[in-house]
């Protein structure tokens, strides 16, 4: 009788070579040559069950050329776990959305959770999963394991989630009723002329753009500062090209440019405005020119403009940054840029797959910093501070609507 451990470590040595078909076929061979018990010795030996080496001594019986030659038959084998469990996807995304994260410069997304701990919660919720399934199904996702990289810039607020939802309600109401809402922020300031920029763009092979080595200003044409209105609800963007400075001026500046180019024309029944903005920069929360120039906007546009800044530490969470900033970067990536004429043009041909529509203008005003408010122009400022952190949060009414005026601390 032949030892079931020298069939076995034949099956061990032969493993690596075979595939569904040929195990079954292999195993069947060994059963055929042991006779009248060999399924069940096979069986015991290779692990393969006796229903599987039975259709395999079928398929050795059958005539030649009756079989397709597949490895399995058509319908055969597993189903895949998310074809008999549909919600499966659902659920992973519901567990990896709270603490989904990325560099919005960046298409890839990621997740902090461990594969086994998102395995374990599945299973928790009834699923029939595993850690190795659950990282194969991330990679379709779109999702891949990366290392730490600086992006904060501070430590969390413990009223953080409270301000994120804050702001979505207020989005929210404003667009149920067809106001207007904007993300604001000023993008990264850029070198004008000759220089290397990130990125790789197609050209002859052996025959890249040549650029210069050192990265130092050219007084002739400076720094070129992006300043973009995103607005949320019909995703398209307005971006003012500064060769000034960064203040507060150029920043409401460059609203008042979105409502006369593009706002004005979408909607022209508006009764308020609302935008959202990071805490710091040219629009921060703390900042008295920031206030008194939006408040010459709301007298100008004779309507009130709410303004929610994101806490301390969450710029990237600003929508301007991942459904603006970042795909105008993906469109002029590995072109140098020379003139403030291609920055213009470079942002204005930014589009996406879904519909991102932009506009750009470059302003040559000049925009002098160290401009001073004085005590006067602040208590002039016709400003309604919200319940919840009036620092963040707050309106500013045309003076015209002389109510709840307070002086800016």
């Amino acid at each position: 009788m032949c030892d079931e451990n020298t069939i076995r470590r034949r099956f061990e040595l032969l493993a690596p070579s075979l595939d569904e078909r040929t195990r079954r076929l292999t195993a069947a061979a060994e059963a055929q040559v042991l006779g009248f018990g060999g399924i069940a010795i096979v069986a015991r030996a290779t692990g393969i069950s006796r229903e599987t080496i039975r259709r395999g001594i079928e398929e050795l019986k059958a005539p030649a050329g009756s079989h397709p030659g597949g490895i399995r038959r058509p319908g055969g084998g597993r189903k895949k776990t998310v074809d008999v469990d549909p919600t499966l996807k659902e659920d992973l995304e519901k567990l990896i959305s709270p603490t989904e994260r990325g560099d919005p410069e960046s298409p890839l997304r990621w997740t902090s959770k461990s594969v086994r701990h998102l395995a374990a919660e599945l299973k928790r919720m009834g699923h029939q999963t595993s850690h190795r399934m659950v990282a194969e199904f991330l990679h379709t996702l779109g999702y891949s394991l990366q290392a730490n990289r600086k992006t904060l810039e501070g430590a969390s607020h413990p009223d953080r989630d409270a301000q994120f939802e804050h702001i979505s309600r207020q989005a929210q109401e404003h667009f149920a009723t067809a106001d207007p809402v904007i993300s604001v922020d000023t993008k990264k300031k850029e070198l004008v002329g000759e220089f290397k920029n990130g990125g790789r763009e197609w050209h002859p092979k052996g025959m890249p753009e040549q650029v210069k080595v050192h990265d130092f200003v050219e007084p002739e044409l400076g720094r070129a500062i992006p300043y973009g209105v995103y607005d949320l609800a019909t995703n398209s963007g307005w971006v003012s090209v500064g060769v000034d400075h960064d203040t507060s001026t150029f920043a409401v500046e460059a609203v008042r440019r979105w409502w006369k180019s593009m706002g004005k024309e979408r909607y022209p029944n508006a009764e308020r405005l609302f935008i959202t903005a990071d805490g710091g920069g040219s629009n921060g929360s703390r900042l008295r020119l920031w206030k008194v120039e939006l408040q010459k906007l709301a007298d100008e546009l004779r309507i009130p403009i709410s303004v929610s800044h994101f806490p301390p530490g969450t710029s990237k969470w600003n929508k301007i940054e991942h459904r603006l900033f970042s795909f105008i970067s993906q469109n002029w990536r590995g072109k140098p840029l020379i003139s403030h004429e291609v920055i213009v043009n470079l942002i204005a041909a930014t589009t996406t797959t879904t519909g991102l529509k932009v506009r750009a203008e470059l302003d040559t005003g000049t925009y002098p910093t160290g401009r001073k408010v004085s005590a006067r122009e602040a208590a002039e400022v016709n400003l309604r501070r919200d319940s919840f952190h009036g620092e963040w949060n707050y309106t500013i009414l045309p003076r015209t609507q002389c109510q709840n005026v307070v002086v800016i601390s």
